[in-house]
């Protein structure tokens, strides 16, 4: 459906993931960046978003604003979601890529102050409405959602996996262990917090960690709710990630190339989010790539009568444009249902 006027968007944080947010829409033809919410100073938070872009010249600061060719984004520099004044921006929704403000108290906070609908950028603490997984359940959505999470990163890549391979295979359980980027809550240099493994230092260590995708995985592949445990190794690079997954299949016969084949046949149905390397790749040859899953053929093995191993690469930027496709999700029902 195409849309009468942009969606107008919020961010509410200017990380890694606001940045490529940012970025995103002002290359796109449907998304507006209104409004952005973050305690960092405006000319600092320029310095790191033209730092990281391929054209830092398309990206001026004017006074409080960021300026971009195609919008201008008013800069707040504030630290909650009840500081936030969304209500004076017409905004079709805001995005928290805080990572922080989880919880639904939090989301409600968004929208006592004027947002239309939150969308997270990580798996929630509690219920929100829904968690929004393109290519996933996106079908599922209704104009009624208000506090919205749009997954992770992992676990998109996770579930578009599971969904192509259950389509194909019977899948009896399984476990995943993300080998993971590190990430900004971490520690350069040893430093007491409240874990001990995350106390240390994550430039100098790999560094085993829990993961949420599993908890909340029934709630968007029902068939799947208690088969599959979900770990994290995060390691000393900045970016470039790697979905190891042991599947338990309930047919022995599936070979390692039925998987990739399969997982081949299946990537023409998700265009600029699953796509399959047949190529040796390492993690640096991810960065920059949209893709929510970049299945890595060569990484396919079958173990014993039932088991098979499978690799898959993803980054952040990925995660952000499948951010904005949810917010397109919406803004499409939202419409349908304004005509109607």
């Amino acid at each position: 459906m195409t849309l009468a006027k942009p969606i107008r968007v919020g961010i509410m944080g200017f990380g890694q993931t606001g940045r490529q947010i940012y970025e995103l829409a002002s290359r796109s033809e449907d998304v507006e960046v209104v409004a952005v919410a973050d305690i960092g100073k405006p000319d600092i938070l320029h310095y790191l978003l033209c730092s990281e872009v391929n054209e830092p010249e398309r990206h001026e600061l004017l006074g409080n604003f960021l300026v971009n060719p195609r919008f201008r984004a008013r800069l707040m520099g504030m630290d909650r979601p009840a500081e936030v004044p969304w209500d004076i921006f017409g905004l079709d929704a805001v995005i928290d890529s805080t990572g922080i403000y989880r919880e639904r108290t939090h989301m409600e906070d968004h929208l006592a102050n004027g947002a239309p609908r939150v969308i997270l950028r990580t798996l929630p603490v509690d219920h929100v409405d829904r968690i929004v997984i393109p290519g996933i359940n996106g079908e599922s959505i209704v104009g009624t959602d208000r506090m919205v999470s749009a997954g992770s990163a992992t676990t998109t890549a996770l579930c578009l996996l599971l969904k192509i391979l259950s389509s194909r295979f019977e899948i009896e359980c399984g476990s995943m262990t993300t080998v993971h980027a590190y990430t900004s809550d971490q520690v350069l240099q040893d430093y007491a917090g409240s874990d001990f493994r995350r106390s240390r230092s994550a430039a100098e260590n790999i560094i085993p960690n829990s993961h949420e995708a599993g908890r909340w995985l029934g709630q968007i592949l029902p068939e799947f709710e208690g088969k599959i445990i979900t770990s994290a190794l995060n390691v000393p690079i900045h970016e470039g990630c790697l979905l190891d997954t042991n599947l338990v299949l309930a047919d022995s016969s599936v070979t390692a190339e039925d998987i990739n084949e399969a997982v081949r046949e299946a990537a023409t149905d998700y265009p600029g989010i699953v796509d399959v390397v047949e190529d040796p790749i390492v993690s640096s040859d991810v960065i920059g790539s949209p893709l929510s899953l970049l299945f890595d053929t060569k990484g396919t093995i079958k173990a014993g009568e039932n088991t098979i191993k499978t690799l898959g690469w993803y980054e952040n930027l990925g995660h952000a444009a499948r951010l904005l496709d949810v917010v397109r999700l919406y803004a499409a029902l939202d419409c349908k249902e304004e005509a109607a």
